[in-house]
């Protein structure tokens, strides 16, 4: 049962729709969206019916979304966990709550919401128990097995939608929503201490010009990696003091140890190429830690045994954050310690996106208006 804005003509309803500067027509019963049948097959931008809010959901109209490199393998389907199929794409919703669920109690009509990667869990086993709620056996995932936010409305489970200040800039704030939980909780598990270097290893994408700035605001000295001088500029303007070129370099290993007086003390790779993720073993200081972040399909990490206990670096996964780190990370946004370097281009230009992102020519993150 919905609460509040509902597909009727409720004159109750229509009177708080009136208070609120809102009415029935606001919530159609089609909408614009990209959707795909089959994994690898074409991106349709096409009506499709507006879903309603189960009691524990909320519907959000999602102005715009950020485009994560997750939805391009969500499309070509080369994960190990299968898609649900057909799918609506996209995890980094940013929009207004126009619609609720009798049971959602922590939103009202007109808040601000955000769609994140994890769209629901059970609340219930160990893992939600002990804030972990993205190991969740049943947890629900935005754009992959949940409808996402390449549409104009989506739902969410209301305890795990984030909650976004009223006035902040939609667009700007979308990539927080997935990139920034995700590589401030990467942040959070290399545990570094203020004045440690940390290596970002894809500095100059989406998830990693916002590792950088997140990293600075954290109290630590950033090494940016990745390829081609662009990318140096935009990591060394958002806070990098030091920049390797992965290709130009003569020998990354010598040049990040020489760099960094002995090797960064955490390194978080949110890059996906194989070669750069094993070489983080070898540059890493002793002690130190590895964090991966970046899922290239069917990758291994090498680390050679006696080098990794001699030095006695750990390794460790970082996947998304909890409810605790979204709002967080996205304190630190809101108080202006991090911006989104984005581009904003109509939701039916996604699959030009996808085709930029898959031949590794994006700078920073692209965002789509799905009013477009």
């Amino acid at each position: 049962m919905l609460k509040t804005l509902r597909f009727n003509s409720n004159p109750t309803l229509l009177r708080y729709q009136a208070l609120r500067g809102l009415a029935t027509t606001s919530i159609p019963t089609t909408q614009k969206a990209s959707v795909f049948e089959t994994n690898g097959g074409p991106l349709e931008y096409k009506d499709i019916p507006v879903p309603k809010p189960k009691p524990n959901e909320i519907l959000v109209n999602v102005k715009y979304s950020g485009v994560c490199h997750t939805d391009l393998h969500a499309w070509k389907g080369d994960w190990p966990l299968p898609t649900k199929l057909p799918l609506v794409g996209g995890h980094e919703g940013a929009g207004i709550v126009v619609a609720k669920g009798d049971q959602v109690k922590n939103f009202e009509i007109g808040d601000y919401a955000g769609i994140k990667w994890l769209n629901g869990s059970c609340m219930t086993c160990e893992y939600c128990q002990n804030a972990f709620e993205s190991n969740c056996a049943k947890a629900d995932l935005s754009g992959y097995t949940h409808d996402g936010s390449f549409q104009q409305y989506a739902t969410a489970d209301a305890v795990q939608a984030a909650q976004i200040p009223k006035g902040t800039d939609l667009a700007q704030i979308s990539p927080i929503l997935c990139a920034g939980i995700t590589v401030y909780k990467a942040l959070k598990t290399a545990n570094l201490k203020a004045g440690d270097w940390v290596a970002i290893s894809g500095a100059g994408g989406g998830l990693g010009s916002l590792a950088v700035q997140y990293a600075k605001a954290m109290g630590y000295r950033v090494l940016g990696i990745d390829v081609g001088a662009d990318k140096g500029e935009l990591a060394k303007s958002l806070g990098a003091e030091e920049y390797v070129d992965f290709k130009a370099s003569k020998n990354v290993v010598e040049e990040i140890q020489e760099k960094t007086k002995g090797g960064p003390q955490g390194v978080i790779n949110v890059s996906v190429s194989d070669a750069a993720i094993s070489q983080s073993t070898q540059y890493v200081r002793p002690t130190g830690s590895v964090v991966l972040v970046g899922l290239p399909p069917k990758s291994v990490i090498h680390s050679d045994v006696f080098s990794h206990v001699v030095k006695s670096i750990s390794i460790k996964g970082s996947y998304v954050g909890n409810r605790a780190d979204s709002r967080e990370a996205i304190e630190f946004f809101t108080r202006s310690l991090v911006h989104s370097p984005i581009k904003v281009v109509g939701l039916s230009e996604l699959p030009k996106v996808y085709e930029l992102m898959d031949q590794g020519k994006i700078l920073g993150r692209y965002v789509v208006d799905t009013s477009k």
